[in-house]
């Protein structure tokens, strides 16, 4: 079987990014067929778009989104920018023959707001790098003197090219604390203007890793989520986590992370300074598993064909329990 996959978002520091980048990579290694990289459907006999901003409207063959979340379409008041395109978007991922998502929280989401039915859905969690390890302490001296890193210090990972309201970055920047945060990841100005912190941009991945190793904890203020990697990363590197309670993390890291109540980012940072090593190991599922998981998406959807002419029954109304799911 030739797939067709849209590996535009691979080139992007974000978690679409990195998950649209280790599954093509992981794809590729697996041997199991043939992935070529490309937007246009017509290429294979399967296209994947592991994003929703390249899913088609109307594929002339069988089709495959990866849907992350349905925060946009949870929380319209603070996307109220870019809501015509995301609802072309959405429309887009209910025509598709088969729709992947990370967490049963979001397979239930995409039932109940999209309509979608559970047997197109499937559930295949997402995982850390193989760079995401812990690494030695002379490999914690080099980034910290690299990028001036104190000896202990707090750690937010995630793109900050622009404000995004349910990351919480800001107001983790004013909560109260002891100890220094670093944030990390793509930036423009708004973050760079963050009272208080720290900021080191984008960093390669075996940068990051050490990064993550040398935190005292990461803190991960966000009050939604699809499933979350910073915090399946910092525990592939040894450092404890503490997250908001919302029901993606609760299904992938239940019980492996201290989780605190939405609404007390001040008690959540105290949470996170009495954090200690050791800390438990994250789930054991690889991405040489989600290749595995997704090949046989394709193969199914193959065999489905292609439902892009008929429209959901929520798409015609407004025009505008899931797959099996992945041990942890």
């Amino acid at each position: 079987m030739r797939v067709a996959y849209d590996s535009r978002p691979a080139r992007t520091w974000n978690g679409v990014g990195r998950y649209a980048a280790c599954l093509l990579d992981a794809l590729g290694a697996s041997r199991l067929g043939e992935v070529v990289e490309t937007r246009e459907p017509r290429r294979g006999q399967v296209f994947h778009s592991p994003w929703i901003e390249g899913a088609p409207l109307r594929s002339p063959v069988p089709s495959v989104v990866t849907l992350h979340d349905l925060v946009p379409l949870k929380r319209p008041g603070d996307y109220l920018r870019t809501g015509l395109r995301f609802k072309l978007c959405y429309l887009a991922v209910q025509r598709a023959t088969m729709v992947i998502v990370p967490t049963r929280t979001v397979a239930e989401d995409a039932m109940r707001v999209l309509d979608i039915p559970a047997d197109r859905i499937e559930v295949i969690p997402e995982a850390a790098a193989p760079a995401f390890r812990r690494r030695s302490a002379e490999e914690v001296a080099v980034v910290r003197e690299r990028y001036g890193l104190p000896d202990r210090y707090l750690l937010w990972v995630g793109s900050m090219r622009r404000p995004d309201p349910r990351k919480r970055v800001a107001a983790l920047a004013r909560a109260g604390r002891s100890m220094p945060l670093v944030l990390v990841g793509p930036v423009s100005r708004w973050a760079r203007e963050l009272p208080g912190v720290q900021v080191t941009g984008a960093v390669p991945d075996d940068e990051l890793a050490a990064i993550y190793s040398g935190a005292h904890a990461l803190v991960f203020p966000s009050e939604a989520e699809g499933f979350a990697l910073p915090p399946v990363e910092a525990l592939a590197c040894g450092t404890p986590v503490a997250a908001c309670d919302v029901p993606a993390l609760r299904e992938v890291l239940g019980g492996r992370v201290t989780l605190s109540d939405l609404d007390d980012l001040d008690a959540l940072v105290r949470h996170a300074e009495g954090l200690s090593r050791p800390v438990a190991a994250p789930p054991q599922w690889s991405w040489d598993d989600v290749a595995v998981a997704t090949w046989e998406v394709y193969e199914r959807a193959l065999m489905l064909g292609s439902p892009g002419r008929r429209p959901s029954r929520a798409a015609e109304r407004s025009a505008g329990g899931a797959g099996r799911g992945r041990p942890d």
